[in-house]
């Protein structure tokens, strides 16, 4: 069965918006792995506009299961996760003025210093995930990734959550991408936009290990609290 790691970035934004000490990410991760979660993601950005730093010191001592630091290939970023030694790092792409993430990370053209990132992170006995679009071009770019150690790839599921879009195309577009992805001998992953109502096709696909999912669920907890949205989710992924 598809695990669930999930991402506790927005409890981290409720208690920013105030300069408070509340609602706690680390109690949100508690929770959550109580609830049926593998583990849990967080996404450290450069403007810390949510998850601060000693968020994710305190939830190295505190998650169960594996703890997921998605953030950009930057010097300082890998220097401090190569300090902290989360489980796995996701590398992501990052710009200040985004909303949230907006597309997978450009391999073909920018990839270089991913590949650097990749080499330091492993090097340090962390595994290491690449976040990308579902575009053969970019999935063949994996085979350099993997010969560098890279232990896995998350697709973007951000087209197939889109309202009005071709979800048969999309979800084609994911399996093809899932497929030569495995083909690597990577782990695969996915997330972005997944929701309790579109969700379950994403889960079904076989090779797909665990699904990132946050803004969905950490909604829905305000309404029904963390442990019911959770299970929800799961509920809604094994369909």
């Amino acid at each position: 069965m598809t695990q669930l790691s999930v991402n506790v970035d927005h409890v981290a934004t409720l208690r920013q918006a105030r300069g408070v000490s509340y609602p706690s990410p680390l109690e949100a991760a508690r929770i959550a792995e109580r609830a049926g979660a593998s583990g849990i993601t967080v996404h450290l950005r450069r403007d810390r506009r949510h998850i601060q730093d000693r968020d994710v010191e305190e939830l190295t001592t505190v998650v169960q299961g594996k703890l997921n630091l998605e953030m950009a290939a930057d010097d300082d970023m890998v220097a401090f996760a190569c300090t902290l030694g989360p489980d796995q790092v996701t590398l992501v792409p990052e710009r200040p003025d985004e909303v949230t993430t907006e597309g997978g990370l450009d391999l073909v053209n920018a990839g270089s210093k991913v590949l650097s990132a990749t080499r330091k992170l492993a090097d340090a006995g962390i595994l290491v995930s690449l976040f990308v679009d579902p575009d053969p071009a970019q999935i063949r770019r994996l085979t350099d990734f993997s010969n560098q150690q890279a232990s896995g790839f998350e697709i973007n599921t951000d087209h197939y959550t889109r309202p009005g879009a071709d979800r048969s195309a999309e979800l084609e577009r994911i399996v093809d991408a899932a497929a030569m992805g495995a083909e690597c001998g990577l782990q695969v992953y996915a997330g972005h936009g997944l929701t309790v109502e579109n969700v379950r096709r994403i889960a079904e696909i076989p090779v797909i290990r665990e699904l990132n999912i946050g803004h969905a669920i950490v909604s829905r907890a305000v309404i029904v609290g963390m442990e019911a949205a959770v299970k929800e989710m799961l509920a809604a992924m094994a369909g």
